[in-house]
């Protein structure tokens, strides 16, 4: 089994080939897009601004070959943290204009700021939250007690079009969704290679997809 990690220069890639690699799964950084025929699966990472993060992709000749190997070829693919907002049609962070920036459009969604400081809480929001299944989020987590806690590092959340594309959710002043899926894609705004064994289990689960 090989699975791809998208090297678009953000993205904490170090501890995600090492989560693999304590898993016997084989974790290829993929630097051209080219490359993704050589994997099974993909992993696309990210960290920062959604607007920065699809200017890179957009940069690197990503866009096509990521819409190519998910709509056409079918390849499973993962998005984590900003990764997985990436999967939305639409996010507001970091854009120069009131309607926000396109995404990959793979689960239809906005990615919007986290309401926060309605309740009195501050962000990013940072640490430990109790993730909870929904829809098929099972498959995504079977194998891993509901109300595990899993790592999070992040600002904005996905807010999606159909309620069955809700793998998963936890609660930070309000609920908001934590994974998604729609097909052959997945998305978890948590981290998995940083939330120990239940995120391991994460990683290992979607290499059976």
């Amino acid at each position: 089994m090989k699975i791809g990690i998208v090297d678009y220069g953000v993205g904490n890639i170090g501890s995600l080939e090492r989560a693999l690699e304590e898993l016997d799964i084989t974790g290829v950084l993929l630097k051209d897009p080219s490359q993704i025929t050589s994997v099974e699966r993909v992993i696309l990472p990210g960290v920062g601004s959604y607007t920065e993060c699809m200017m890179r992709l957009h940069a690197g000749g990503w866009v096509t070959a990521l819409k190519k190997c998910v709509l056409t070829d079918k390849m499973p693919l993962l998005g984590i943290c900003v990764g997985m907002q990436l999967l939305s049609d639409l996010g507001v962070e970091g854009s120069a204009n009131e309607v926000g920036t396109a995404g990959l459009g793979f689960v239809p969604g906005t990615v919007l700021k986290l309401p926060a400081a309605d309740h009195g809480l501050r962000l990013p929001h940072v640490g430990w939250n109790e993730v909870f299944s929904r829809n098929s989020g099972a498959a995504l987590l079977a194998g891993i007690p509901d109300g595990s806690d899993f790592y999070f590092v992040h600002s904005y959340a996905f807010n999606t079009v159909n309620p069955e594309h809700v793998a998963a959710v936890t609660v930070y002043g309000t609920e908001f969704v934590v994974a998604v899926h729609k097909d052959n894609v997945w998305g978890t705004q948590f981290h998995p290679e940083k939330s120990s064994r239940a995120g391991f289990a994460v990683l290992k689960n979607f290499a059976s997809f």
